[in-house]
């Protein structure tokens, strides 16, 4: 977690963002706007489902994309990151596993001179970032692209009858639309709208539009309360399915840049997976250096769990208060002395964040469309208050520890 405390705010929220849009990538392959073609007969969702489970599989997708960023306030980010305020670009993946998105910051935006490349081969990834000739790079997480390939060589589509279970359980907890006959760039294409039910806080929805045809998914967004608009979409403006040249994805961050590894610990080999997490205010406070602030309840939410998060000289801990989107959760950690009193000296003015008083500690307050983050610090002790909830909400929460 070292390199959380040194890395910047504003490039902080650019990996968020960009992990956000490999993600939708990854598991889209191509995304699309509705463009007028033909749709596809209507379906129960289920069988529409089963269907693109079953099709048999492309070898590649090339594409023209768009993503769009509302996720946080243009007066709250400087210059003109293509990946916090939006870009055009295209968009590349294999049936082998590897993807590769090429955004340049949207002509519109106020500064547009930076570009960013993610490249993942299913087993690593990195994000590079031109104007700062900044790149993260780092192993995906176990089990990301099927590392069991014993047993994921035999695995087989659901049934119908699992995949009704499956949406069964899901509606219990969300809202979920049928499978709504649609096209997208041109193609047939069906698409599922998901609304939690309860605990969303200020999430509102996703959608998900996949390819009749393929069952390649085709389009991704996700939606604030109340917001008819997606503060977070990848589409596509134009497509092609076929054979990618290998070619495509043989490139890496230029000479003289500064790479930063962000790659998750590795797993235990020893046939025990990995240890067991320490839960408990006891527990975790045994290796902490610092006293855990968890009170009771947080601006009305029962305390869930604490747990250790990292381990040694820099171990801290993570307090939940609450259940599902709408919980509140407070990471807790030792200050990083070179920062001083200012939890965001280490910005250089890359990103202007609203400054806030915590208990008399100056703190800094991030607001976005689909939740907020306060972080102060407080006798040598690093605070960060997170929750998918308004600024208000957040900052009583801060102020309570």
């Amino acid at each position: 977690m070292k390199f959380l405390r040194s890395i910047s705010t504003r490039r902080l929220l650019a990996i968020c963002a960009a992990t956000v849009a490999a993600g939708i990538g990854a598991t889209a392959i191509a995304m699309a706007a509705s463009g007028g073609g033909p749709t596809p007969p209507a379906e129960p969702l289920p069988v529409a489902v089963h269907d693109a489970l079953t099709a048999p599989s492309v070898e590649g997708v090339s594409a023209r994309i768009q993503f769009t960023n509302h996720l946080i306030s243009g007066s709250d980010v400087q210059g003109a990151d293509p990946i916090l305020s939006g870009a055009s670009g295209r968009l590349w993946a294999s049936s082998d596993g590897h993807l590769r998105l090429e955004l340049q910051a949207d002509a519109n935006s106020e500064g547009a001179t930076s570009d960013s490349q993610v490249l993942s081969d299913g087993h690593r990834a990195w994000v590079y970032d031109s104007g700062s000739n900044t790149a993260f790079e780092g192993t995906l997480p176990a089990g990301h692209d099927g590392a069991d390939k014993g047993s994921s060589a035999k695995e087989q589509p659901p049934s119908l009858a699992q995949i009704k279970k499956g949406i069964a359980r899901l509606a219990e907890h969300a809202a979920v639309s049928g499978a709504e006959p649609t096209d997208v760039a041109g193609q047939p294409a069906y698409s599922v709208r998901v609304e939690p039910k309860q605990d969303g806080g200020l999430l509102g929805g996703a959608e998900l539009a996949w390819d009749a045809v393929h069952g390649t998914p085709l389009r991704a967004a996700v939606y604030a309360k109340g917001d008819s608009s997606p503060v977070i979409e990848l589409k596509v403006t134009d497509i092609s399915f076929g054979a990618v040249p290998s070619s495509v994805f043989d490139i890496s961050p230029p000479p003289g840049a500064q790479v930063t590894n962000v790659s998750p610990p590795a797993r235990q080999k020893d046939g025990q997976g990995e240890a067991a997490p320490v839960t408990g205010l006891g527990a975790v406070q045994r290796q902490t250096s610092f006293p855990i602030a968890a009170p009771d309840t947080l601006a009305g939410l029962p305390q869930n769990e604490i747990r250790l998060i990292q381990s040694g000289k820099d171990a801290g801990a993570l307090v939940t208060y609450g259940q599902g989107l709408g919980g509140i959760a407070v990471v807790e950690r030792p200050a990083d002395p070179a920062q001083g009193s200012s939890p965001s000296s280490g910005d250089h003015g890359q990103l202007t964040l609203p400054r806030v008083s915590v208990n008399g500690a100056q703190g800094e307050e991030l607001d976005t469309a689909l939740g907020t983050m306060v972080r102060f610090q407080r006798n040598g002790v690093e605070y960060t208050v997170l929750a998918s909830a308004p600024p208000d909400t957040v900052l009583t929460a801060a102020r309570a520890l």
